[in-house]
Formats: C-alpha cells, sequence, structure tokens
C-alpha cells in the first residue's frame, strides 16, 4: 500500500491518481486527519508493507529501518512531489514492494539515497 502524507498537495495525489498509482492519503482515504509525526510509525505497523510518503525530513532515519514499511522522505518541491513518486516507484531499484520494503528513502532531483535494515553504509543510487 503506497501512502501520502497530509503534507503533499491533493493535487498532486490527484495526479498519481490519474496516472494510475495506486496511493492513498493519510486524513483522506486512510487514517485520520491530523495524525501526528509520532503517530505515524505505530499506524504503519498495523498496515501490511506500506510505503510512506512524507515531505518531512525527520522521517529520513537509520533508526526508523524495519521489516513492516518503508519510508520516502521527498526531498522535493511539493509540486514536483507527484513525478517524483512514480518515478520512485519505477526505479528498477525500488519497483516493488519487497525492494522497498525496510528501506528509508530519501528522493531528491540529484538521485536516491537509502538506508536499508542492518545496513552498515548508506547507499546511493543515480536516476536512470
Amino acid at each position: 500500500m503506497n501512502i501520502l502524507d497530509e503534507n503533499v498537495p491533493k493535487n498532486q495525489r490527484q495526479l498519481l491518481e490519474r496516472w494510475g498509482v495506486p496511493i492513498r492519503q493519510i486524513g483522506f482515504n486512510v487514517g485520520r486527519r491530523g495524525l501526528q509525526d509520532d503517530e505515524i510509525i505505530p499506524f504503519l505497523l498495523q498496515l501490511r508493507r506500506a510505503t510512506f510518503f512524507t515531505r518531512d525530513d525527520d522521517f529520513y532515519e537509520r533508526r526508523l529501518c524495519h521489516a513492516k514499511y518503508c519510508l520516502v522522505y521527498l526531498a522535493v518541491d511539493k509540486n514536483e512531489a507527484g513525478m517524483f513518486v512514480r518515478r520512485l516507484l519505477r526505479h528498477p531499484e525500488c519497483d516493488t514492494q519487497a525492494k522497498r520494503i525496510g528501506a528509508v528513502i530519501r528522493v531528491s532531483s540529484a538521485g536516491i539515497s537509502l538506508w536499508r535494515l542492518h545496513a552498515e553504509q548508506q547507499a546511493s543510487v543515480a536516476w536512470d
């Protein structure tokens, strides 16, 4: 399940939906409106293999790696969020849930940085 944080604009969710990307958004069609940052991880742990997309850099921390979810920090302009969500979901390193789960990922125009569960070092991947 792909989930957008409330901090991703509505028009970006709608763009992803038009592109056929299966997506839900906190406070719109999953979770409750106003879910606080400290409530996100417990919420994700209740779901099955969720990928959570946010514009909040507090979620890009190695200690947040977990085998039950993936966190994606979108370090891009709010009006580019949809494009980068789709771009990540199509990237060969992250194009399946199995490849994403257990990772904390930072997406930017420069590329992808990620921590994987049990990894000693952060990895970097270029856009294709």
